[in-house]
């Protein structure tokens, strides 16, 4: 028997990420975003979705830019402590140590240390309500070299992505691989 538990937000797991922007005085910022996903594959876009009271918010909208940043395990300290602060009152990078570097293809920074990177051009918003979704058509991934196999495609394993629970507000990694689809 299942209970009823309201209209929520539970989608297990979504990805913790660092969404990478510049303020109008181009100062680099990472907001930590779980409402984020793949939209489409051609063109290869992707969406966050931020409150409009957030700082990122003001500068998706002027700088029509944004990366989309997968960090490792080992970060989660940053990556916690970019969730609870605001750029507003925060210098992000400076108080987790992390480097921003000015992506060539956008008008964004990404995180150095963080093994995955998507570099997205914002192609659409839509207000829902409380949050809007963005939509980023995806001008490039970066991938840290260590993190490829023979083939250039990403190892999942040694990335070692960190998932979120919005629910309970808990991070969590991923498990062990229950099977591979052979490609047709």
């Amino acid at each position: 028997m299942k209970e009823s538990v309201g209209a929520k937000t539970f989608m297990y797991p979504c990805p913790a990420v660092a969404v990478g922007t510049y303020d109008a005085q181009d100062k680099p910022n990472i907001m930590v975003v779980a409402w984020t996903g793949v939209v489409n594959g051609s063109p290869a876009s992707i969406s966050v979705s931020v409150r409009k009271a957030t700082y990122t918010y003001n500068s998706l909208v002027a700088k029509q830019a944004f990366t989309v940043n997968i960090p490792s395990q080992q970060y989660l300290k940053q990556l916690d402590f970019a969730g609870k602060s605001s750029g507003r009152d925060t210098d992000k990078f400076a108080e987790t140590g992390l480097t921003p570097v000015h992506s060539d293809l956008v008008d964004a920074p990404y995180v150095k240390e963080f093994p995955v990177v998507l570099e997205c051009k914002l192609i659409k918003s839509e207000d829902l309500g409380l949050h809007t979704i963005f939509i980023g058509e995806i001008v490039d991934v970066k991938v840290d070299v260590d993190c490829l196999d023979h083939n250039h495609l990403p190892i999942t394993k040694k990335i070692n992505p960190i998932t979120y629970v919005p629910g309970d507000g808990t991070y969590y990694g991923l498990g062990e691989a229950l099977h591979t689809r052979k490609k047709s």
